[in-house]
């Protein structure tokens, strides 16, 4: 019953406890306060004991999981591609590599962070003009490599030296899987075009609106956090680029840790796929 009444959410009885009056509606969540208020059985109890039953109940406070979705019809069966090409990558591994790919951009503008400082610090941008240059990477499932590429523009020549990266990195694979996204320049004609150069690579398209799907957000994230938030080189954008570049070459041998970071390692749904239940 317990269990049950928790997961229909807080109702009047728990109005008193949170709204700051009469006439506001009742929170979306419990808290130790409403429990009480809620079940009458429990209005002796203390807070610390509403917690401890609630412990012997196997009820903890825990973070919600998003309901993820994607528009796409076809997304069962492109998850199924997903699954085959990165079980075939841990099935074959000297013949069969699955590297996902993604662009990301950044500015010579650091964003603001929080940092240890006597007063709030600076997130520096005055003088120099903003700039914008970008990424687009290929992160090995199996192993953590990242291969990439940058410049001021990725289109369809980026691209396909992207693709030629990947061929010169992994020259002894038969398949090389590029789980990518529906971006319309991985599909534009000179890019199918300069693939036919290489048929050892075969794009996976993701479903639509999926990024839960593509790990290698996680890397740029990872970028994002320790590389640009709040760097001190607004007035030196070649830095700030080779800054980038020192992070992303780390992984150039592979990382477990950098498996682990996005996923590919542990109980996750990308995790189980590779390495199985």
């Amino acid at each position: 019953m317990l269990h049950e009444r928790l997961r229909q959410g807080p109702g009047d009885p728990a109005r008193p406890q949170a709204a700051a009056t009469t006439a506001g509606p009742p929170p979306s969540r419990w808290t130790l306060d409403t429990i009480r208020a809620t079940f009458d059985w429990l209005h002796d109890y203390t807070l610390s004991g509403v917690w401890r039953h609630l412990q012997r109940c196997d009820l903890r406070l825990r973070s919600a999981r998003v309901q993820q979705f994607s528009p796409d019809p076809q997304y069962a069966d492109k998850v199924l591609d997903l699954e085959m090409a990165l079980w075939q990558a841990r099935r074959y591994p000297d013949a069969v590599v699955a590297v996902f790919l993604d662009q990301m951009g950044f500015a010579r503008w650091p964003d603001p962070a929080k940092d240890w400082a006597a007063a709030p610090p600076v997130a520096d941008r005055h003088g120099s003009k903003q700039g914008l240059w970008r990424t687009m990477g290929a992160l090995n499932a199996w192993t953590g490599q990242v291969t990439y590429v940058d410049g001021y523009i990725v289109g369809r020549a980026k691209v396909i030296t992207c693709y030629q990266r990947l061929v010169a990195a992994y020259p002894d694979a038969e398949r090389i899987y590029a789980i990518q996204d529906n971006w319309s320049i991985h599909k534009h004609p000179d890019v199918l075009a300069a693939l036919a150069q290489w048929p050892q690579v075969e794009p996976v398209w993701l479903p639509t609106y999926a990024p839960w799907l593509n790990p290698i957000e996680k890397l740029w994230r990872w970028l994002k956090q320790d590389v640009l938030k709040l760097h001190r080189l607004a007035e030196d954008w070649r830095a700030v680029r080779d800054r980038v570049r020192q992070f992303l070459d780390q992984f150039a041998h592979g990382s477990e840790r950098l498996l682990e970071y996005v996923g590919l390692l542990g109980n996750g749904l990308l995790a189980r796929m590779i390495h199985g239940p």
